[in-house]
């Protein structure tokens, strides 16, 4: 049986899709972007939208029953490549226990502002537990 998560972004409503989709123990989230759902704004640095976007991820996991620990692939679509890099140590304080397996693509956004989209794939309760300190 399918759950569907929403955080109320106006994209959910005007374009008709859920922020994550639960399938059995399976998690799918939506490209997610550096937005705060709940003011609809959007820092202009590349490292911030970052932070926000897993902020926004690990809130719809955690509706789903997930947790970070459990995301097995993601997805980065950044407009900029070049820019990738300024995002790593954020990434990697989230994601070096973990390990999934990842790709970045450099494609085209739908809002300029939109610096990053990150994608995940989860599978509730396959997760290595967090290290002490870990945080985003």
């Amino acid at each position: 049986m399918r759950k569907f998560i929403s955080q109320g972004s106006t994209f959910e409503e005007l374009i008709g899709y859920s922020r994550a989709v639960v399938d059995g123990d399976m998690v799918y989230v939506s490209g997610t972007t550096g937005y705060d759902y709940t003011t609809m704004r959007i820092d202009p640095d590349i490292v911030a939208q970052t932070r926000q976007c897993l902020r926004n991820i690990e809130d719809a996991l955690t509706q789903a029953g997930a947790t970070m620990a459990d995301i097995l692939r993601i997805r980065y679509i950044l407009p900029d490549a070049s820019e990738f890099e300024k995002c790593w140590p954020t990434l990697r304080a989230a994601f070096d226990h973990i390990r999934p397996a990842a790709t970045m693509i450099s494609a085209g956004l739908a809002d300029p502002a939109m610096k990053i989209e990150i994608e995940v794939t989860a599978r509730i309760g396959s997760g290595i537990p967090p290290q002490s300190g870990d945080s985003m």
